[in-house]
C-alpha cells in the first residue's frame, strides 16, 4: 500500500489552509454548502454573520482517524472577542463548542469527531454583535460520530472518569504562554446502539481567586479524553485551576500544573 510522503502531507495541510479566497466582510459561503442558510437560522438567528479570512484555522486536508481530528484556530485578529461557536455542516451532531476566551486569546486547539467529509465554520462575536466566520474544509472516511470510542470497547473508561492532566509551555517564539489540559471522558454522542450521551458540558479555567479565565461549552462531537491548549498572554500565574461538570453531574476538579 502507498503511503503519502511527509512533504505531499504537509502541501495537502497547506493547501486545506489556503483553499478559501482571500477577502474579509462576504456574505458568500467560500464552501457553496447548501447548509448553510439552515446553520445560520440555528446558529445564529437574526444576528449578521460575514465571512472572514482573518479567522485562522489548522488541520488536516483529510482526517486519518474521524473520531480524533485535530483542528486549531485564532481569532485574535478580529481584536475582542466575546465568544467563539464551532460548527460542523455535515455532524449529526452540528455544534461542537463555545468558547468564551474572557481573559485568553481567542485561541483554541483541541480534536472532534466527524461524520463524514464537510465543512467545519469557527464563528466569532465581536462586541458590535456581528459574527465573523471561517470555514475549514476537511475530507473524511466518515463514520467518526456513529462509532463507540476506546474507552468504551476496553470497558476502561469508569476508571480514569474526570482525571485531569495540565502542562504549561512556553508561548510560540517565547511570547506568553501555552496551557494544555486533557479530561478523560468517553464524550459518547448517543448515536451508538446501547450507549447514551455522556459527554462535559462545561469546563471553566479559574485563577487562584477563582475568578474565571475562560469558560467552555462541550457538546457530544468533541473527540474522546478531550484535549484543550489555551495562550496566555504572559507568564502562568500559580494556582490556576479546572472546574466542570458533565451531562450526569459528575464534577471535574483539578489544579493546573506548572
Amino acid at each position: 500500500m502507498r503511503t503519502a510522503s511527509p512533504l505531499a502531507a504537509a502541501a495537502a495541510l497547506v493547501c486545506a489552509c489556503l483553499s478559501w479566497p482571500a477577502g474579509a466582510d462576504t456574505g458568500t459561503d467560500p464552501a457553496g454548502s447548501p447548509l448553510w442558510p439552515t446553520i445560520h437560522q440555528e446558529v445564529f438567528g437574526t444576528a449578521r454573520a460575514t465571512f472572514d479570512n482573518r479567522i485562522k484555522i489548522t488541520g488536516p486536508a483529510f482526517a486519518e482517524d474521524p473520531m480524533q481530528v485535530p483542528i486549531a484556530f485564532d481569532a485574535s485578529a478580529l481584536g475582542k472577542v466575546d465568544r467563539v461557536i464551532v460548527v460542523v455542516d455535515r455532524n449529526p451532531i452540528r455544534k461542537v463548542l463555545e468558547f468564551e476566551p474572557m481573559r485568553m486569546r481567542a485561541a483554541l486547539s483541541f480534536r472532534f469527531k466527524l461524520q463524514e467529509a464537510s465543512p467545519l465554520r469557527v464563528a466569532a462575536r465581536t462586541p458590535d454583535g456581528v459574527w465573523h466566520v471561517g470555514t475549514f474544509m476537511v475530507d473524511a472516511t466518515g463514520g467518526g460520530c456513529t462509532l463507540p470510542g476506546a474507552t468504551r470497547k476496553d470497558a476502561t473508561w469508569s476508571t480514569t472518569l474526570n482525571q485531569v492532566e495540565s502542562r504549561v509551555f512556553p508561548g510560540f517564539n517565547g511570547a506568553g504562554s501555552r496551557i494544555r489540559l486533557r479530561v478523560m471522558h468517553p464524550m459518547d454522542t448517543g448515536l451508538v446502539a446501547g450507549i447514551p450521551s455522556f459527554h462535559i458540558e462545561q469546563l471553566d479555567l479559574l485563577d487562584a481567586q477563582r475568578r474565571p479565565m475562560l469558560r467552555l461549552a462541550l457538546y457530544e462531537p468533541v473527540a474522546e479524553n478531550p484535549i484543550f491548549s489555551f495562550d496566555v498572554d504572559g507568564p502562568v500565574e500559580r494556582g490556576i485551576s479546572v472546574a466542570g461538570v458533565d451531562n450526569n453531574g459528575n464534577r471535574i476538579r483539578a489544579q493546573v500544573t506548572r
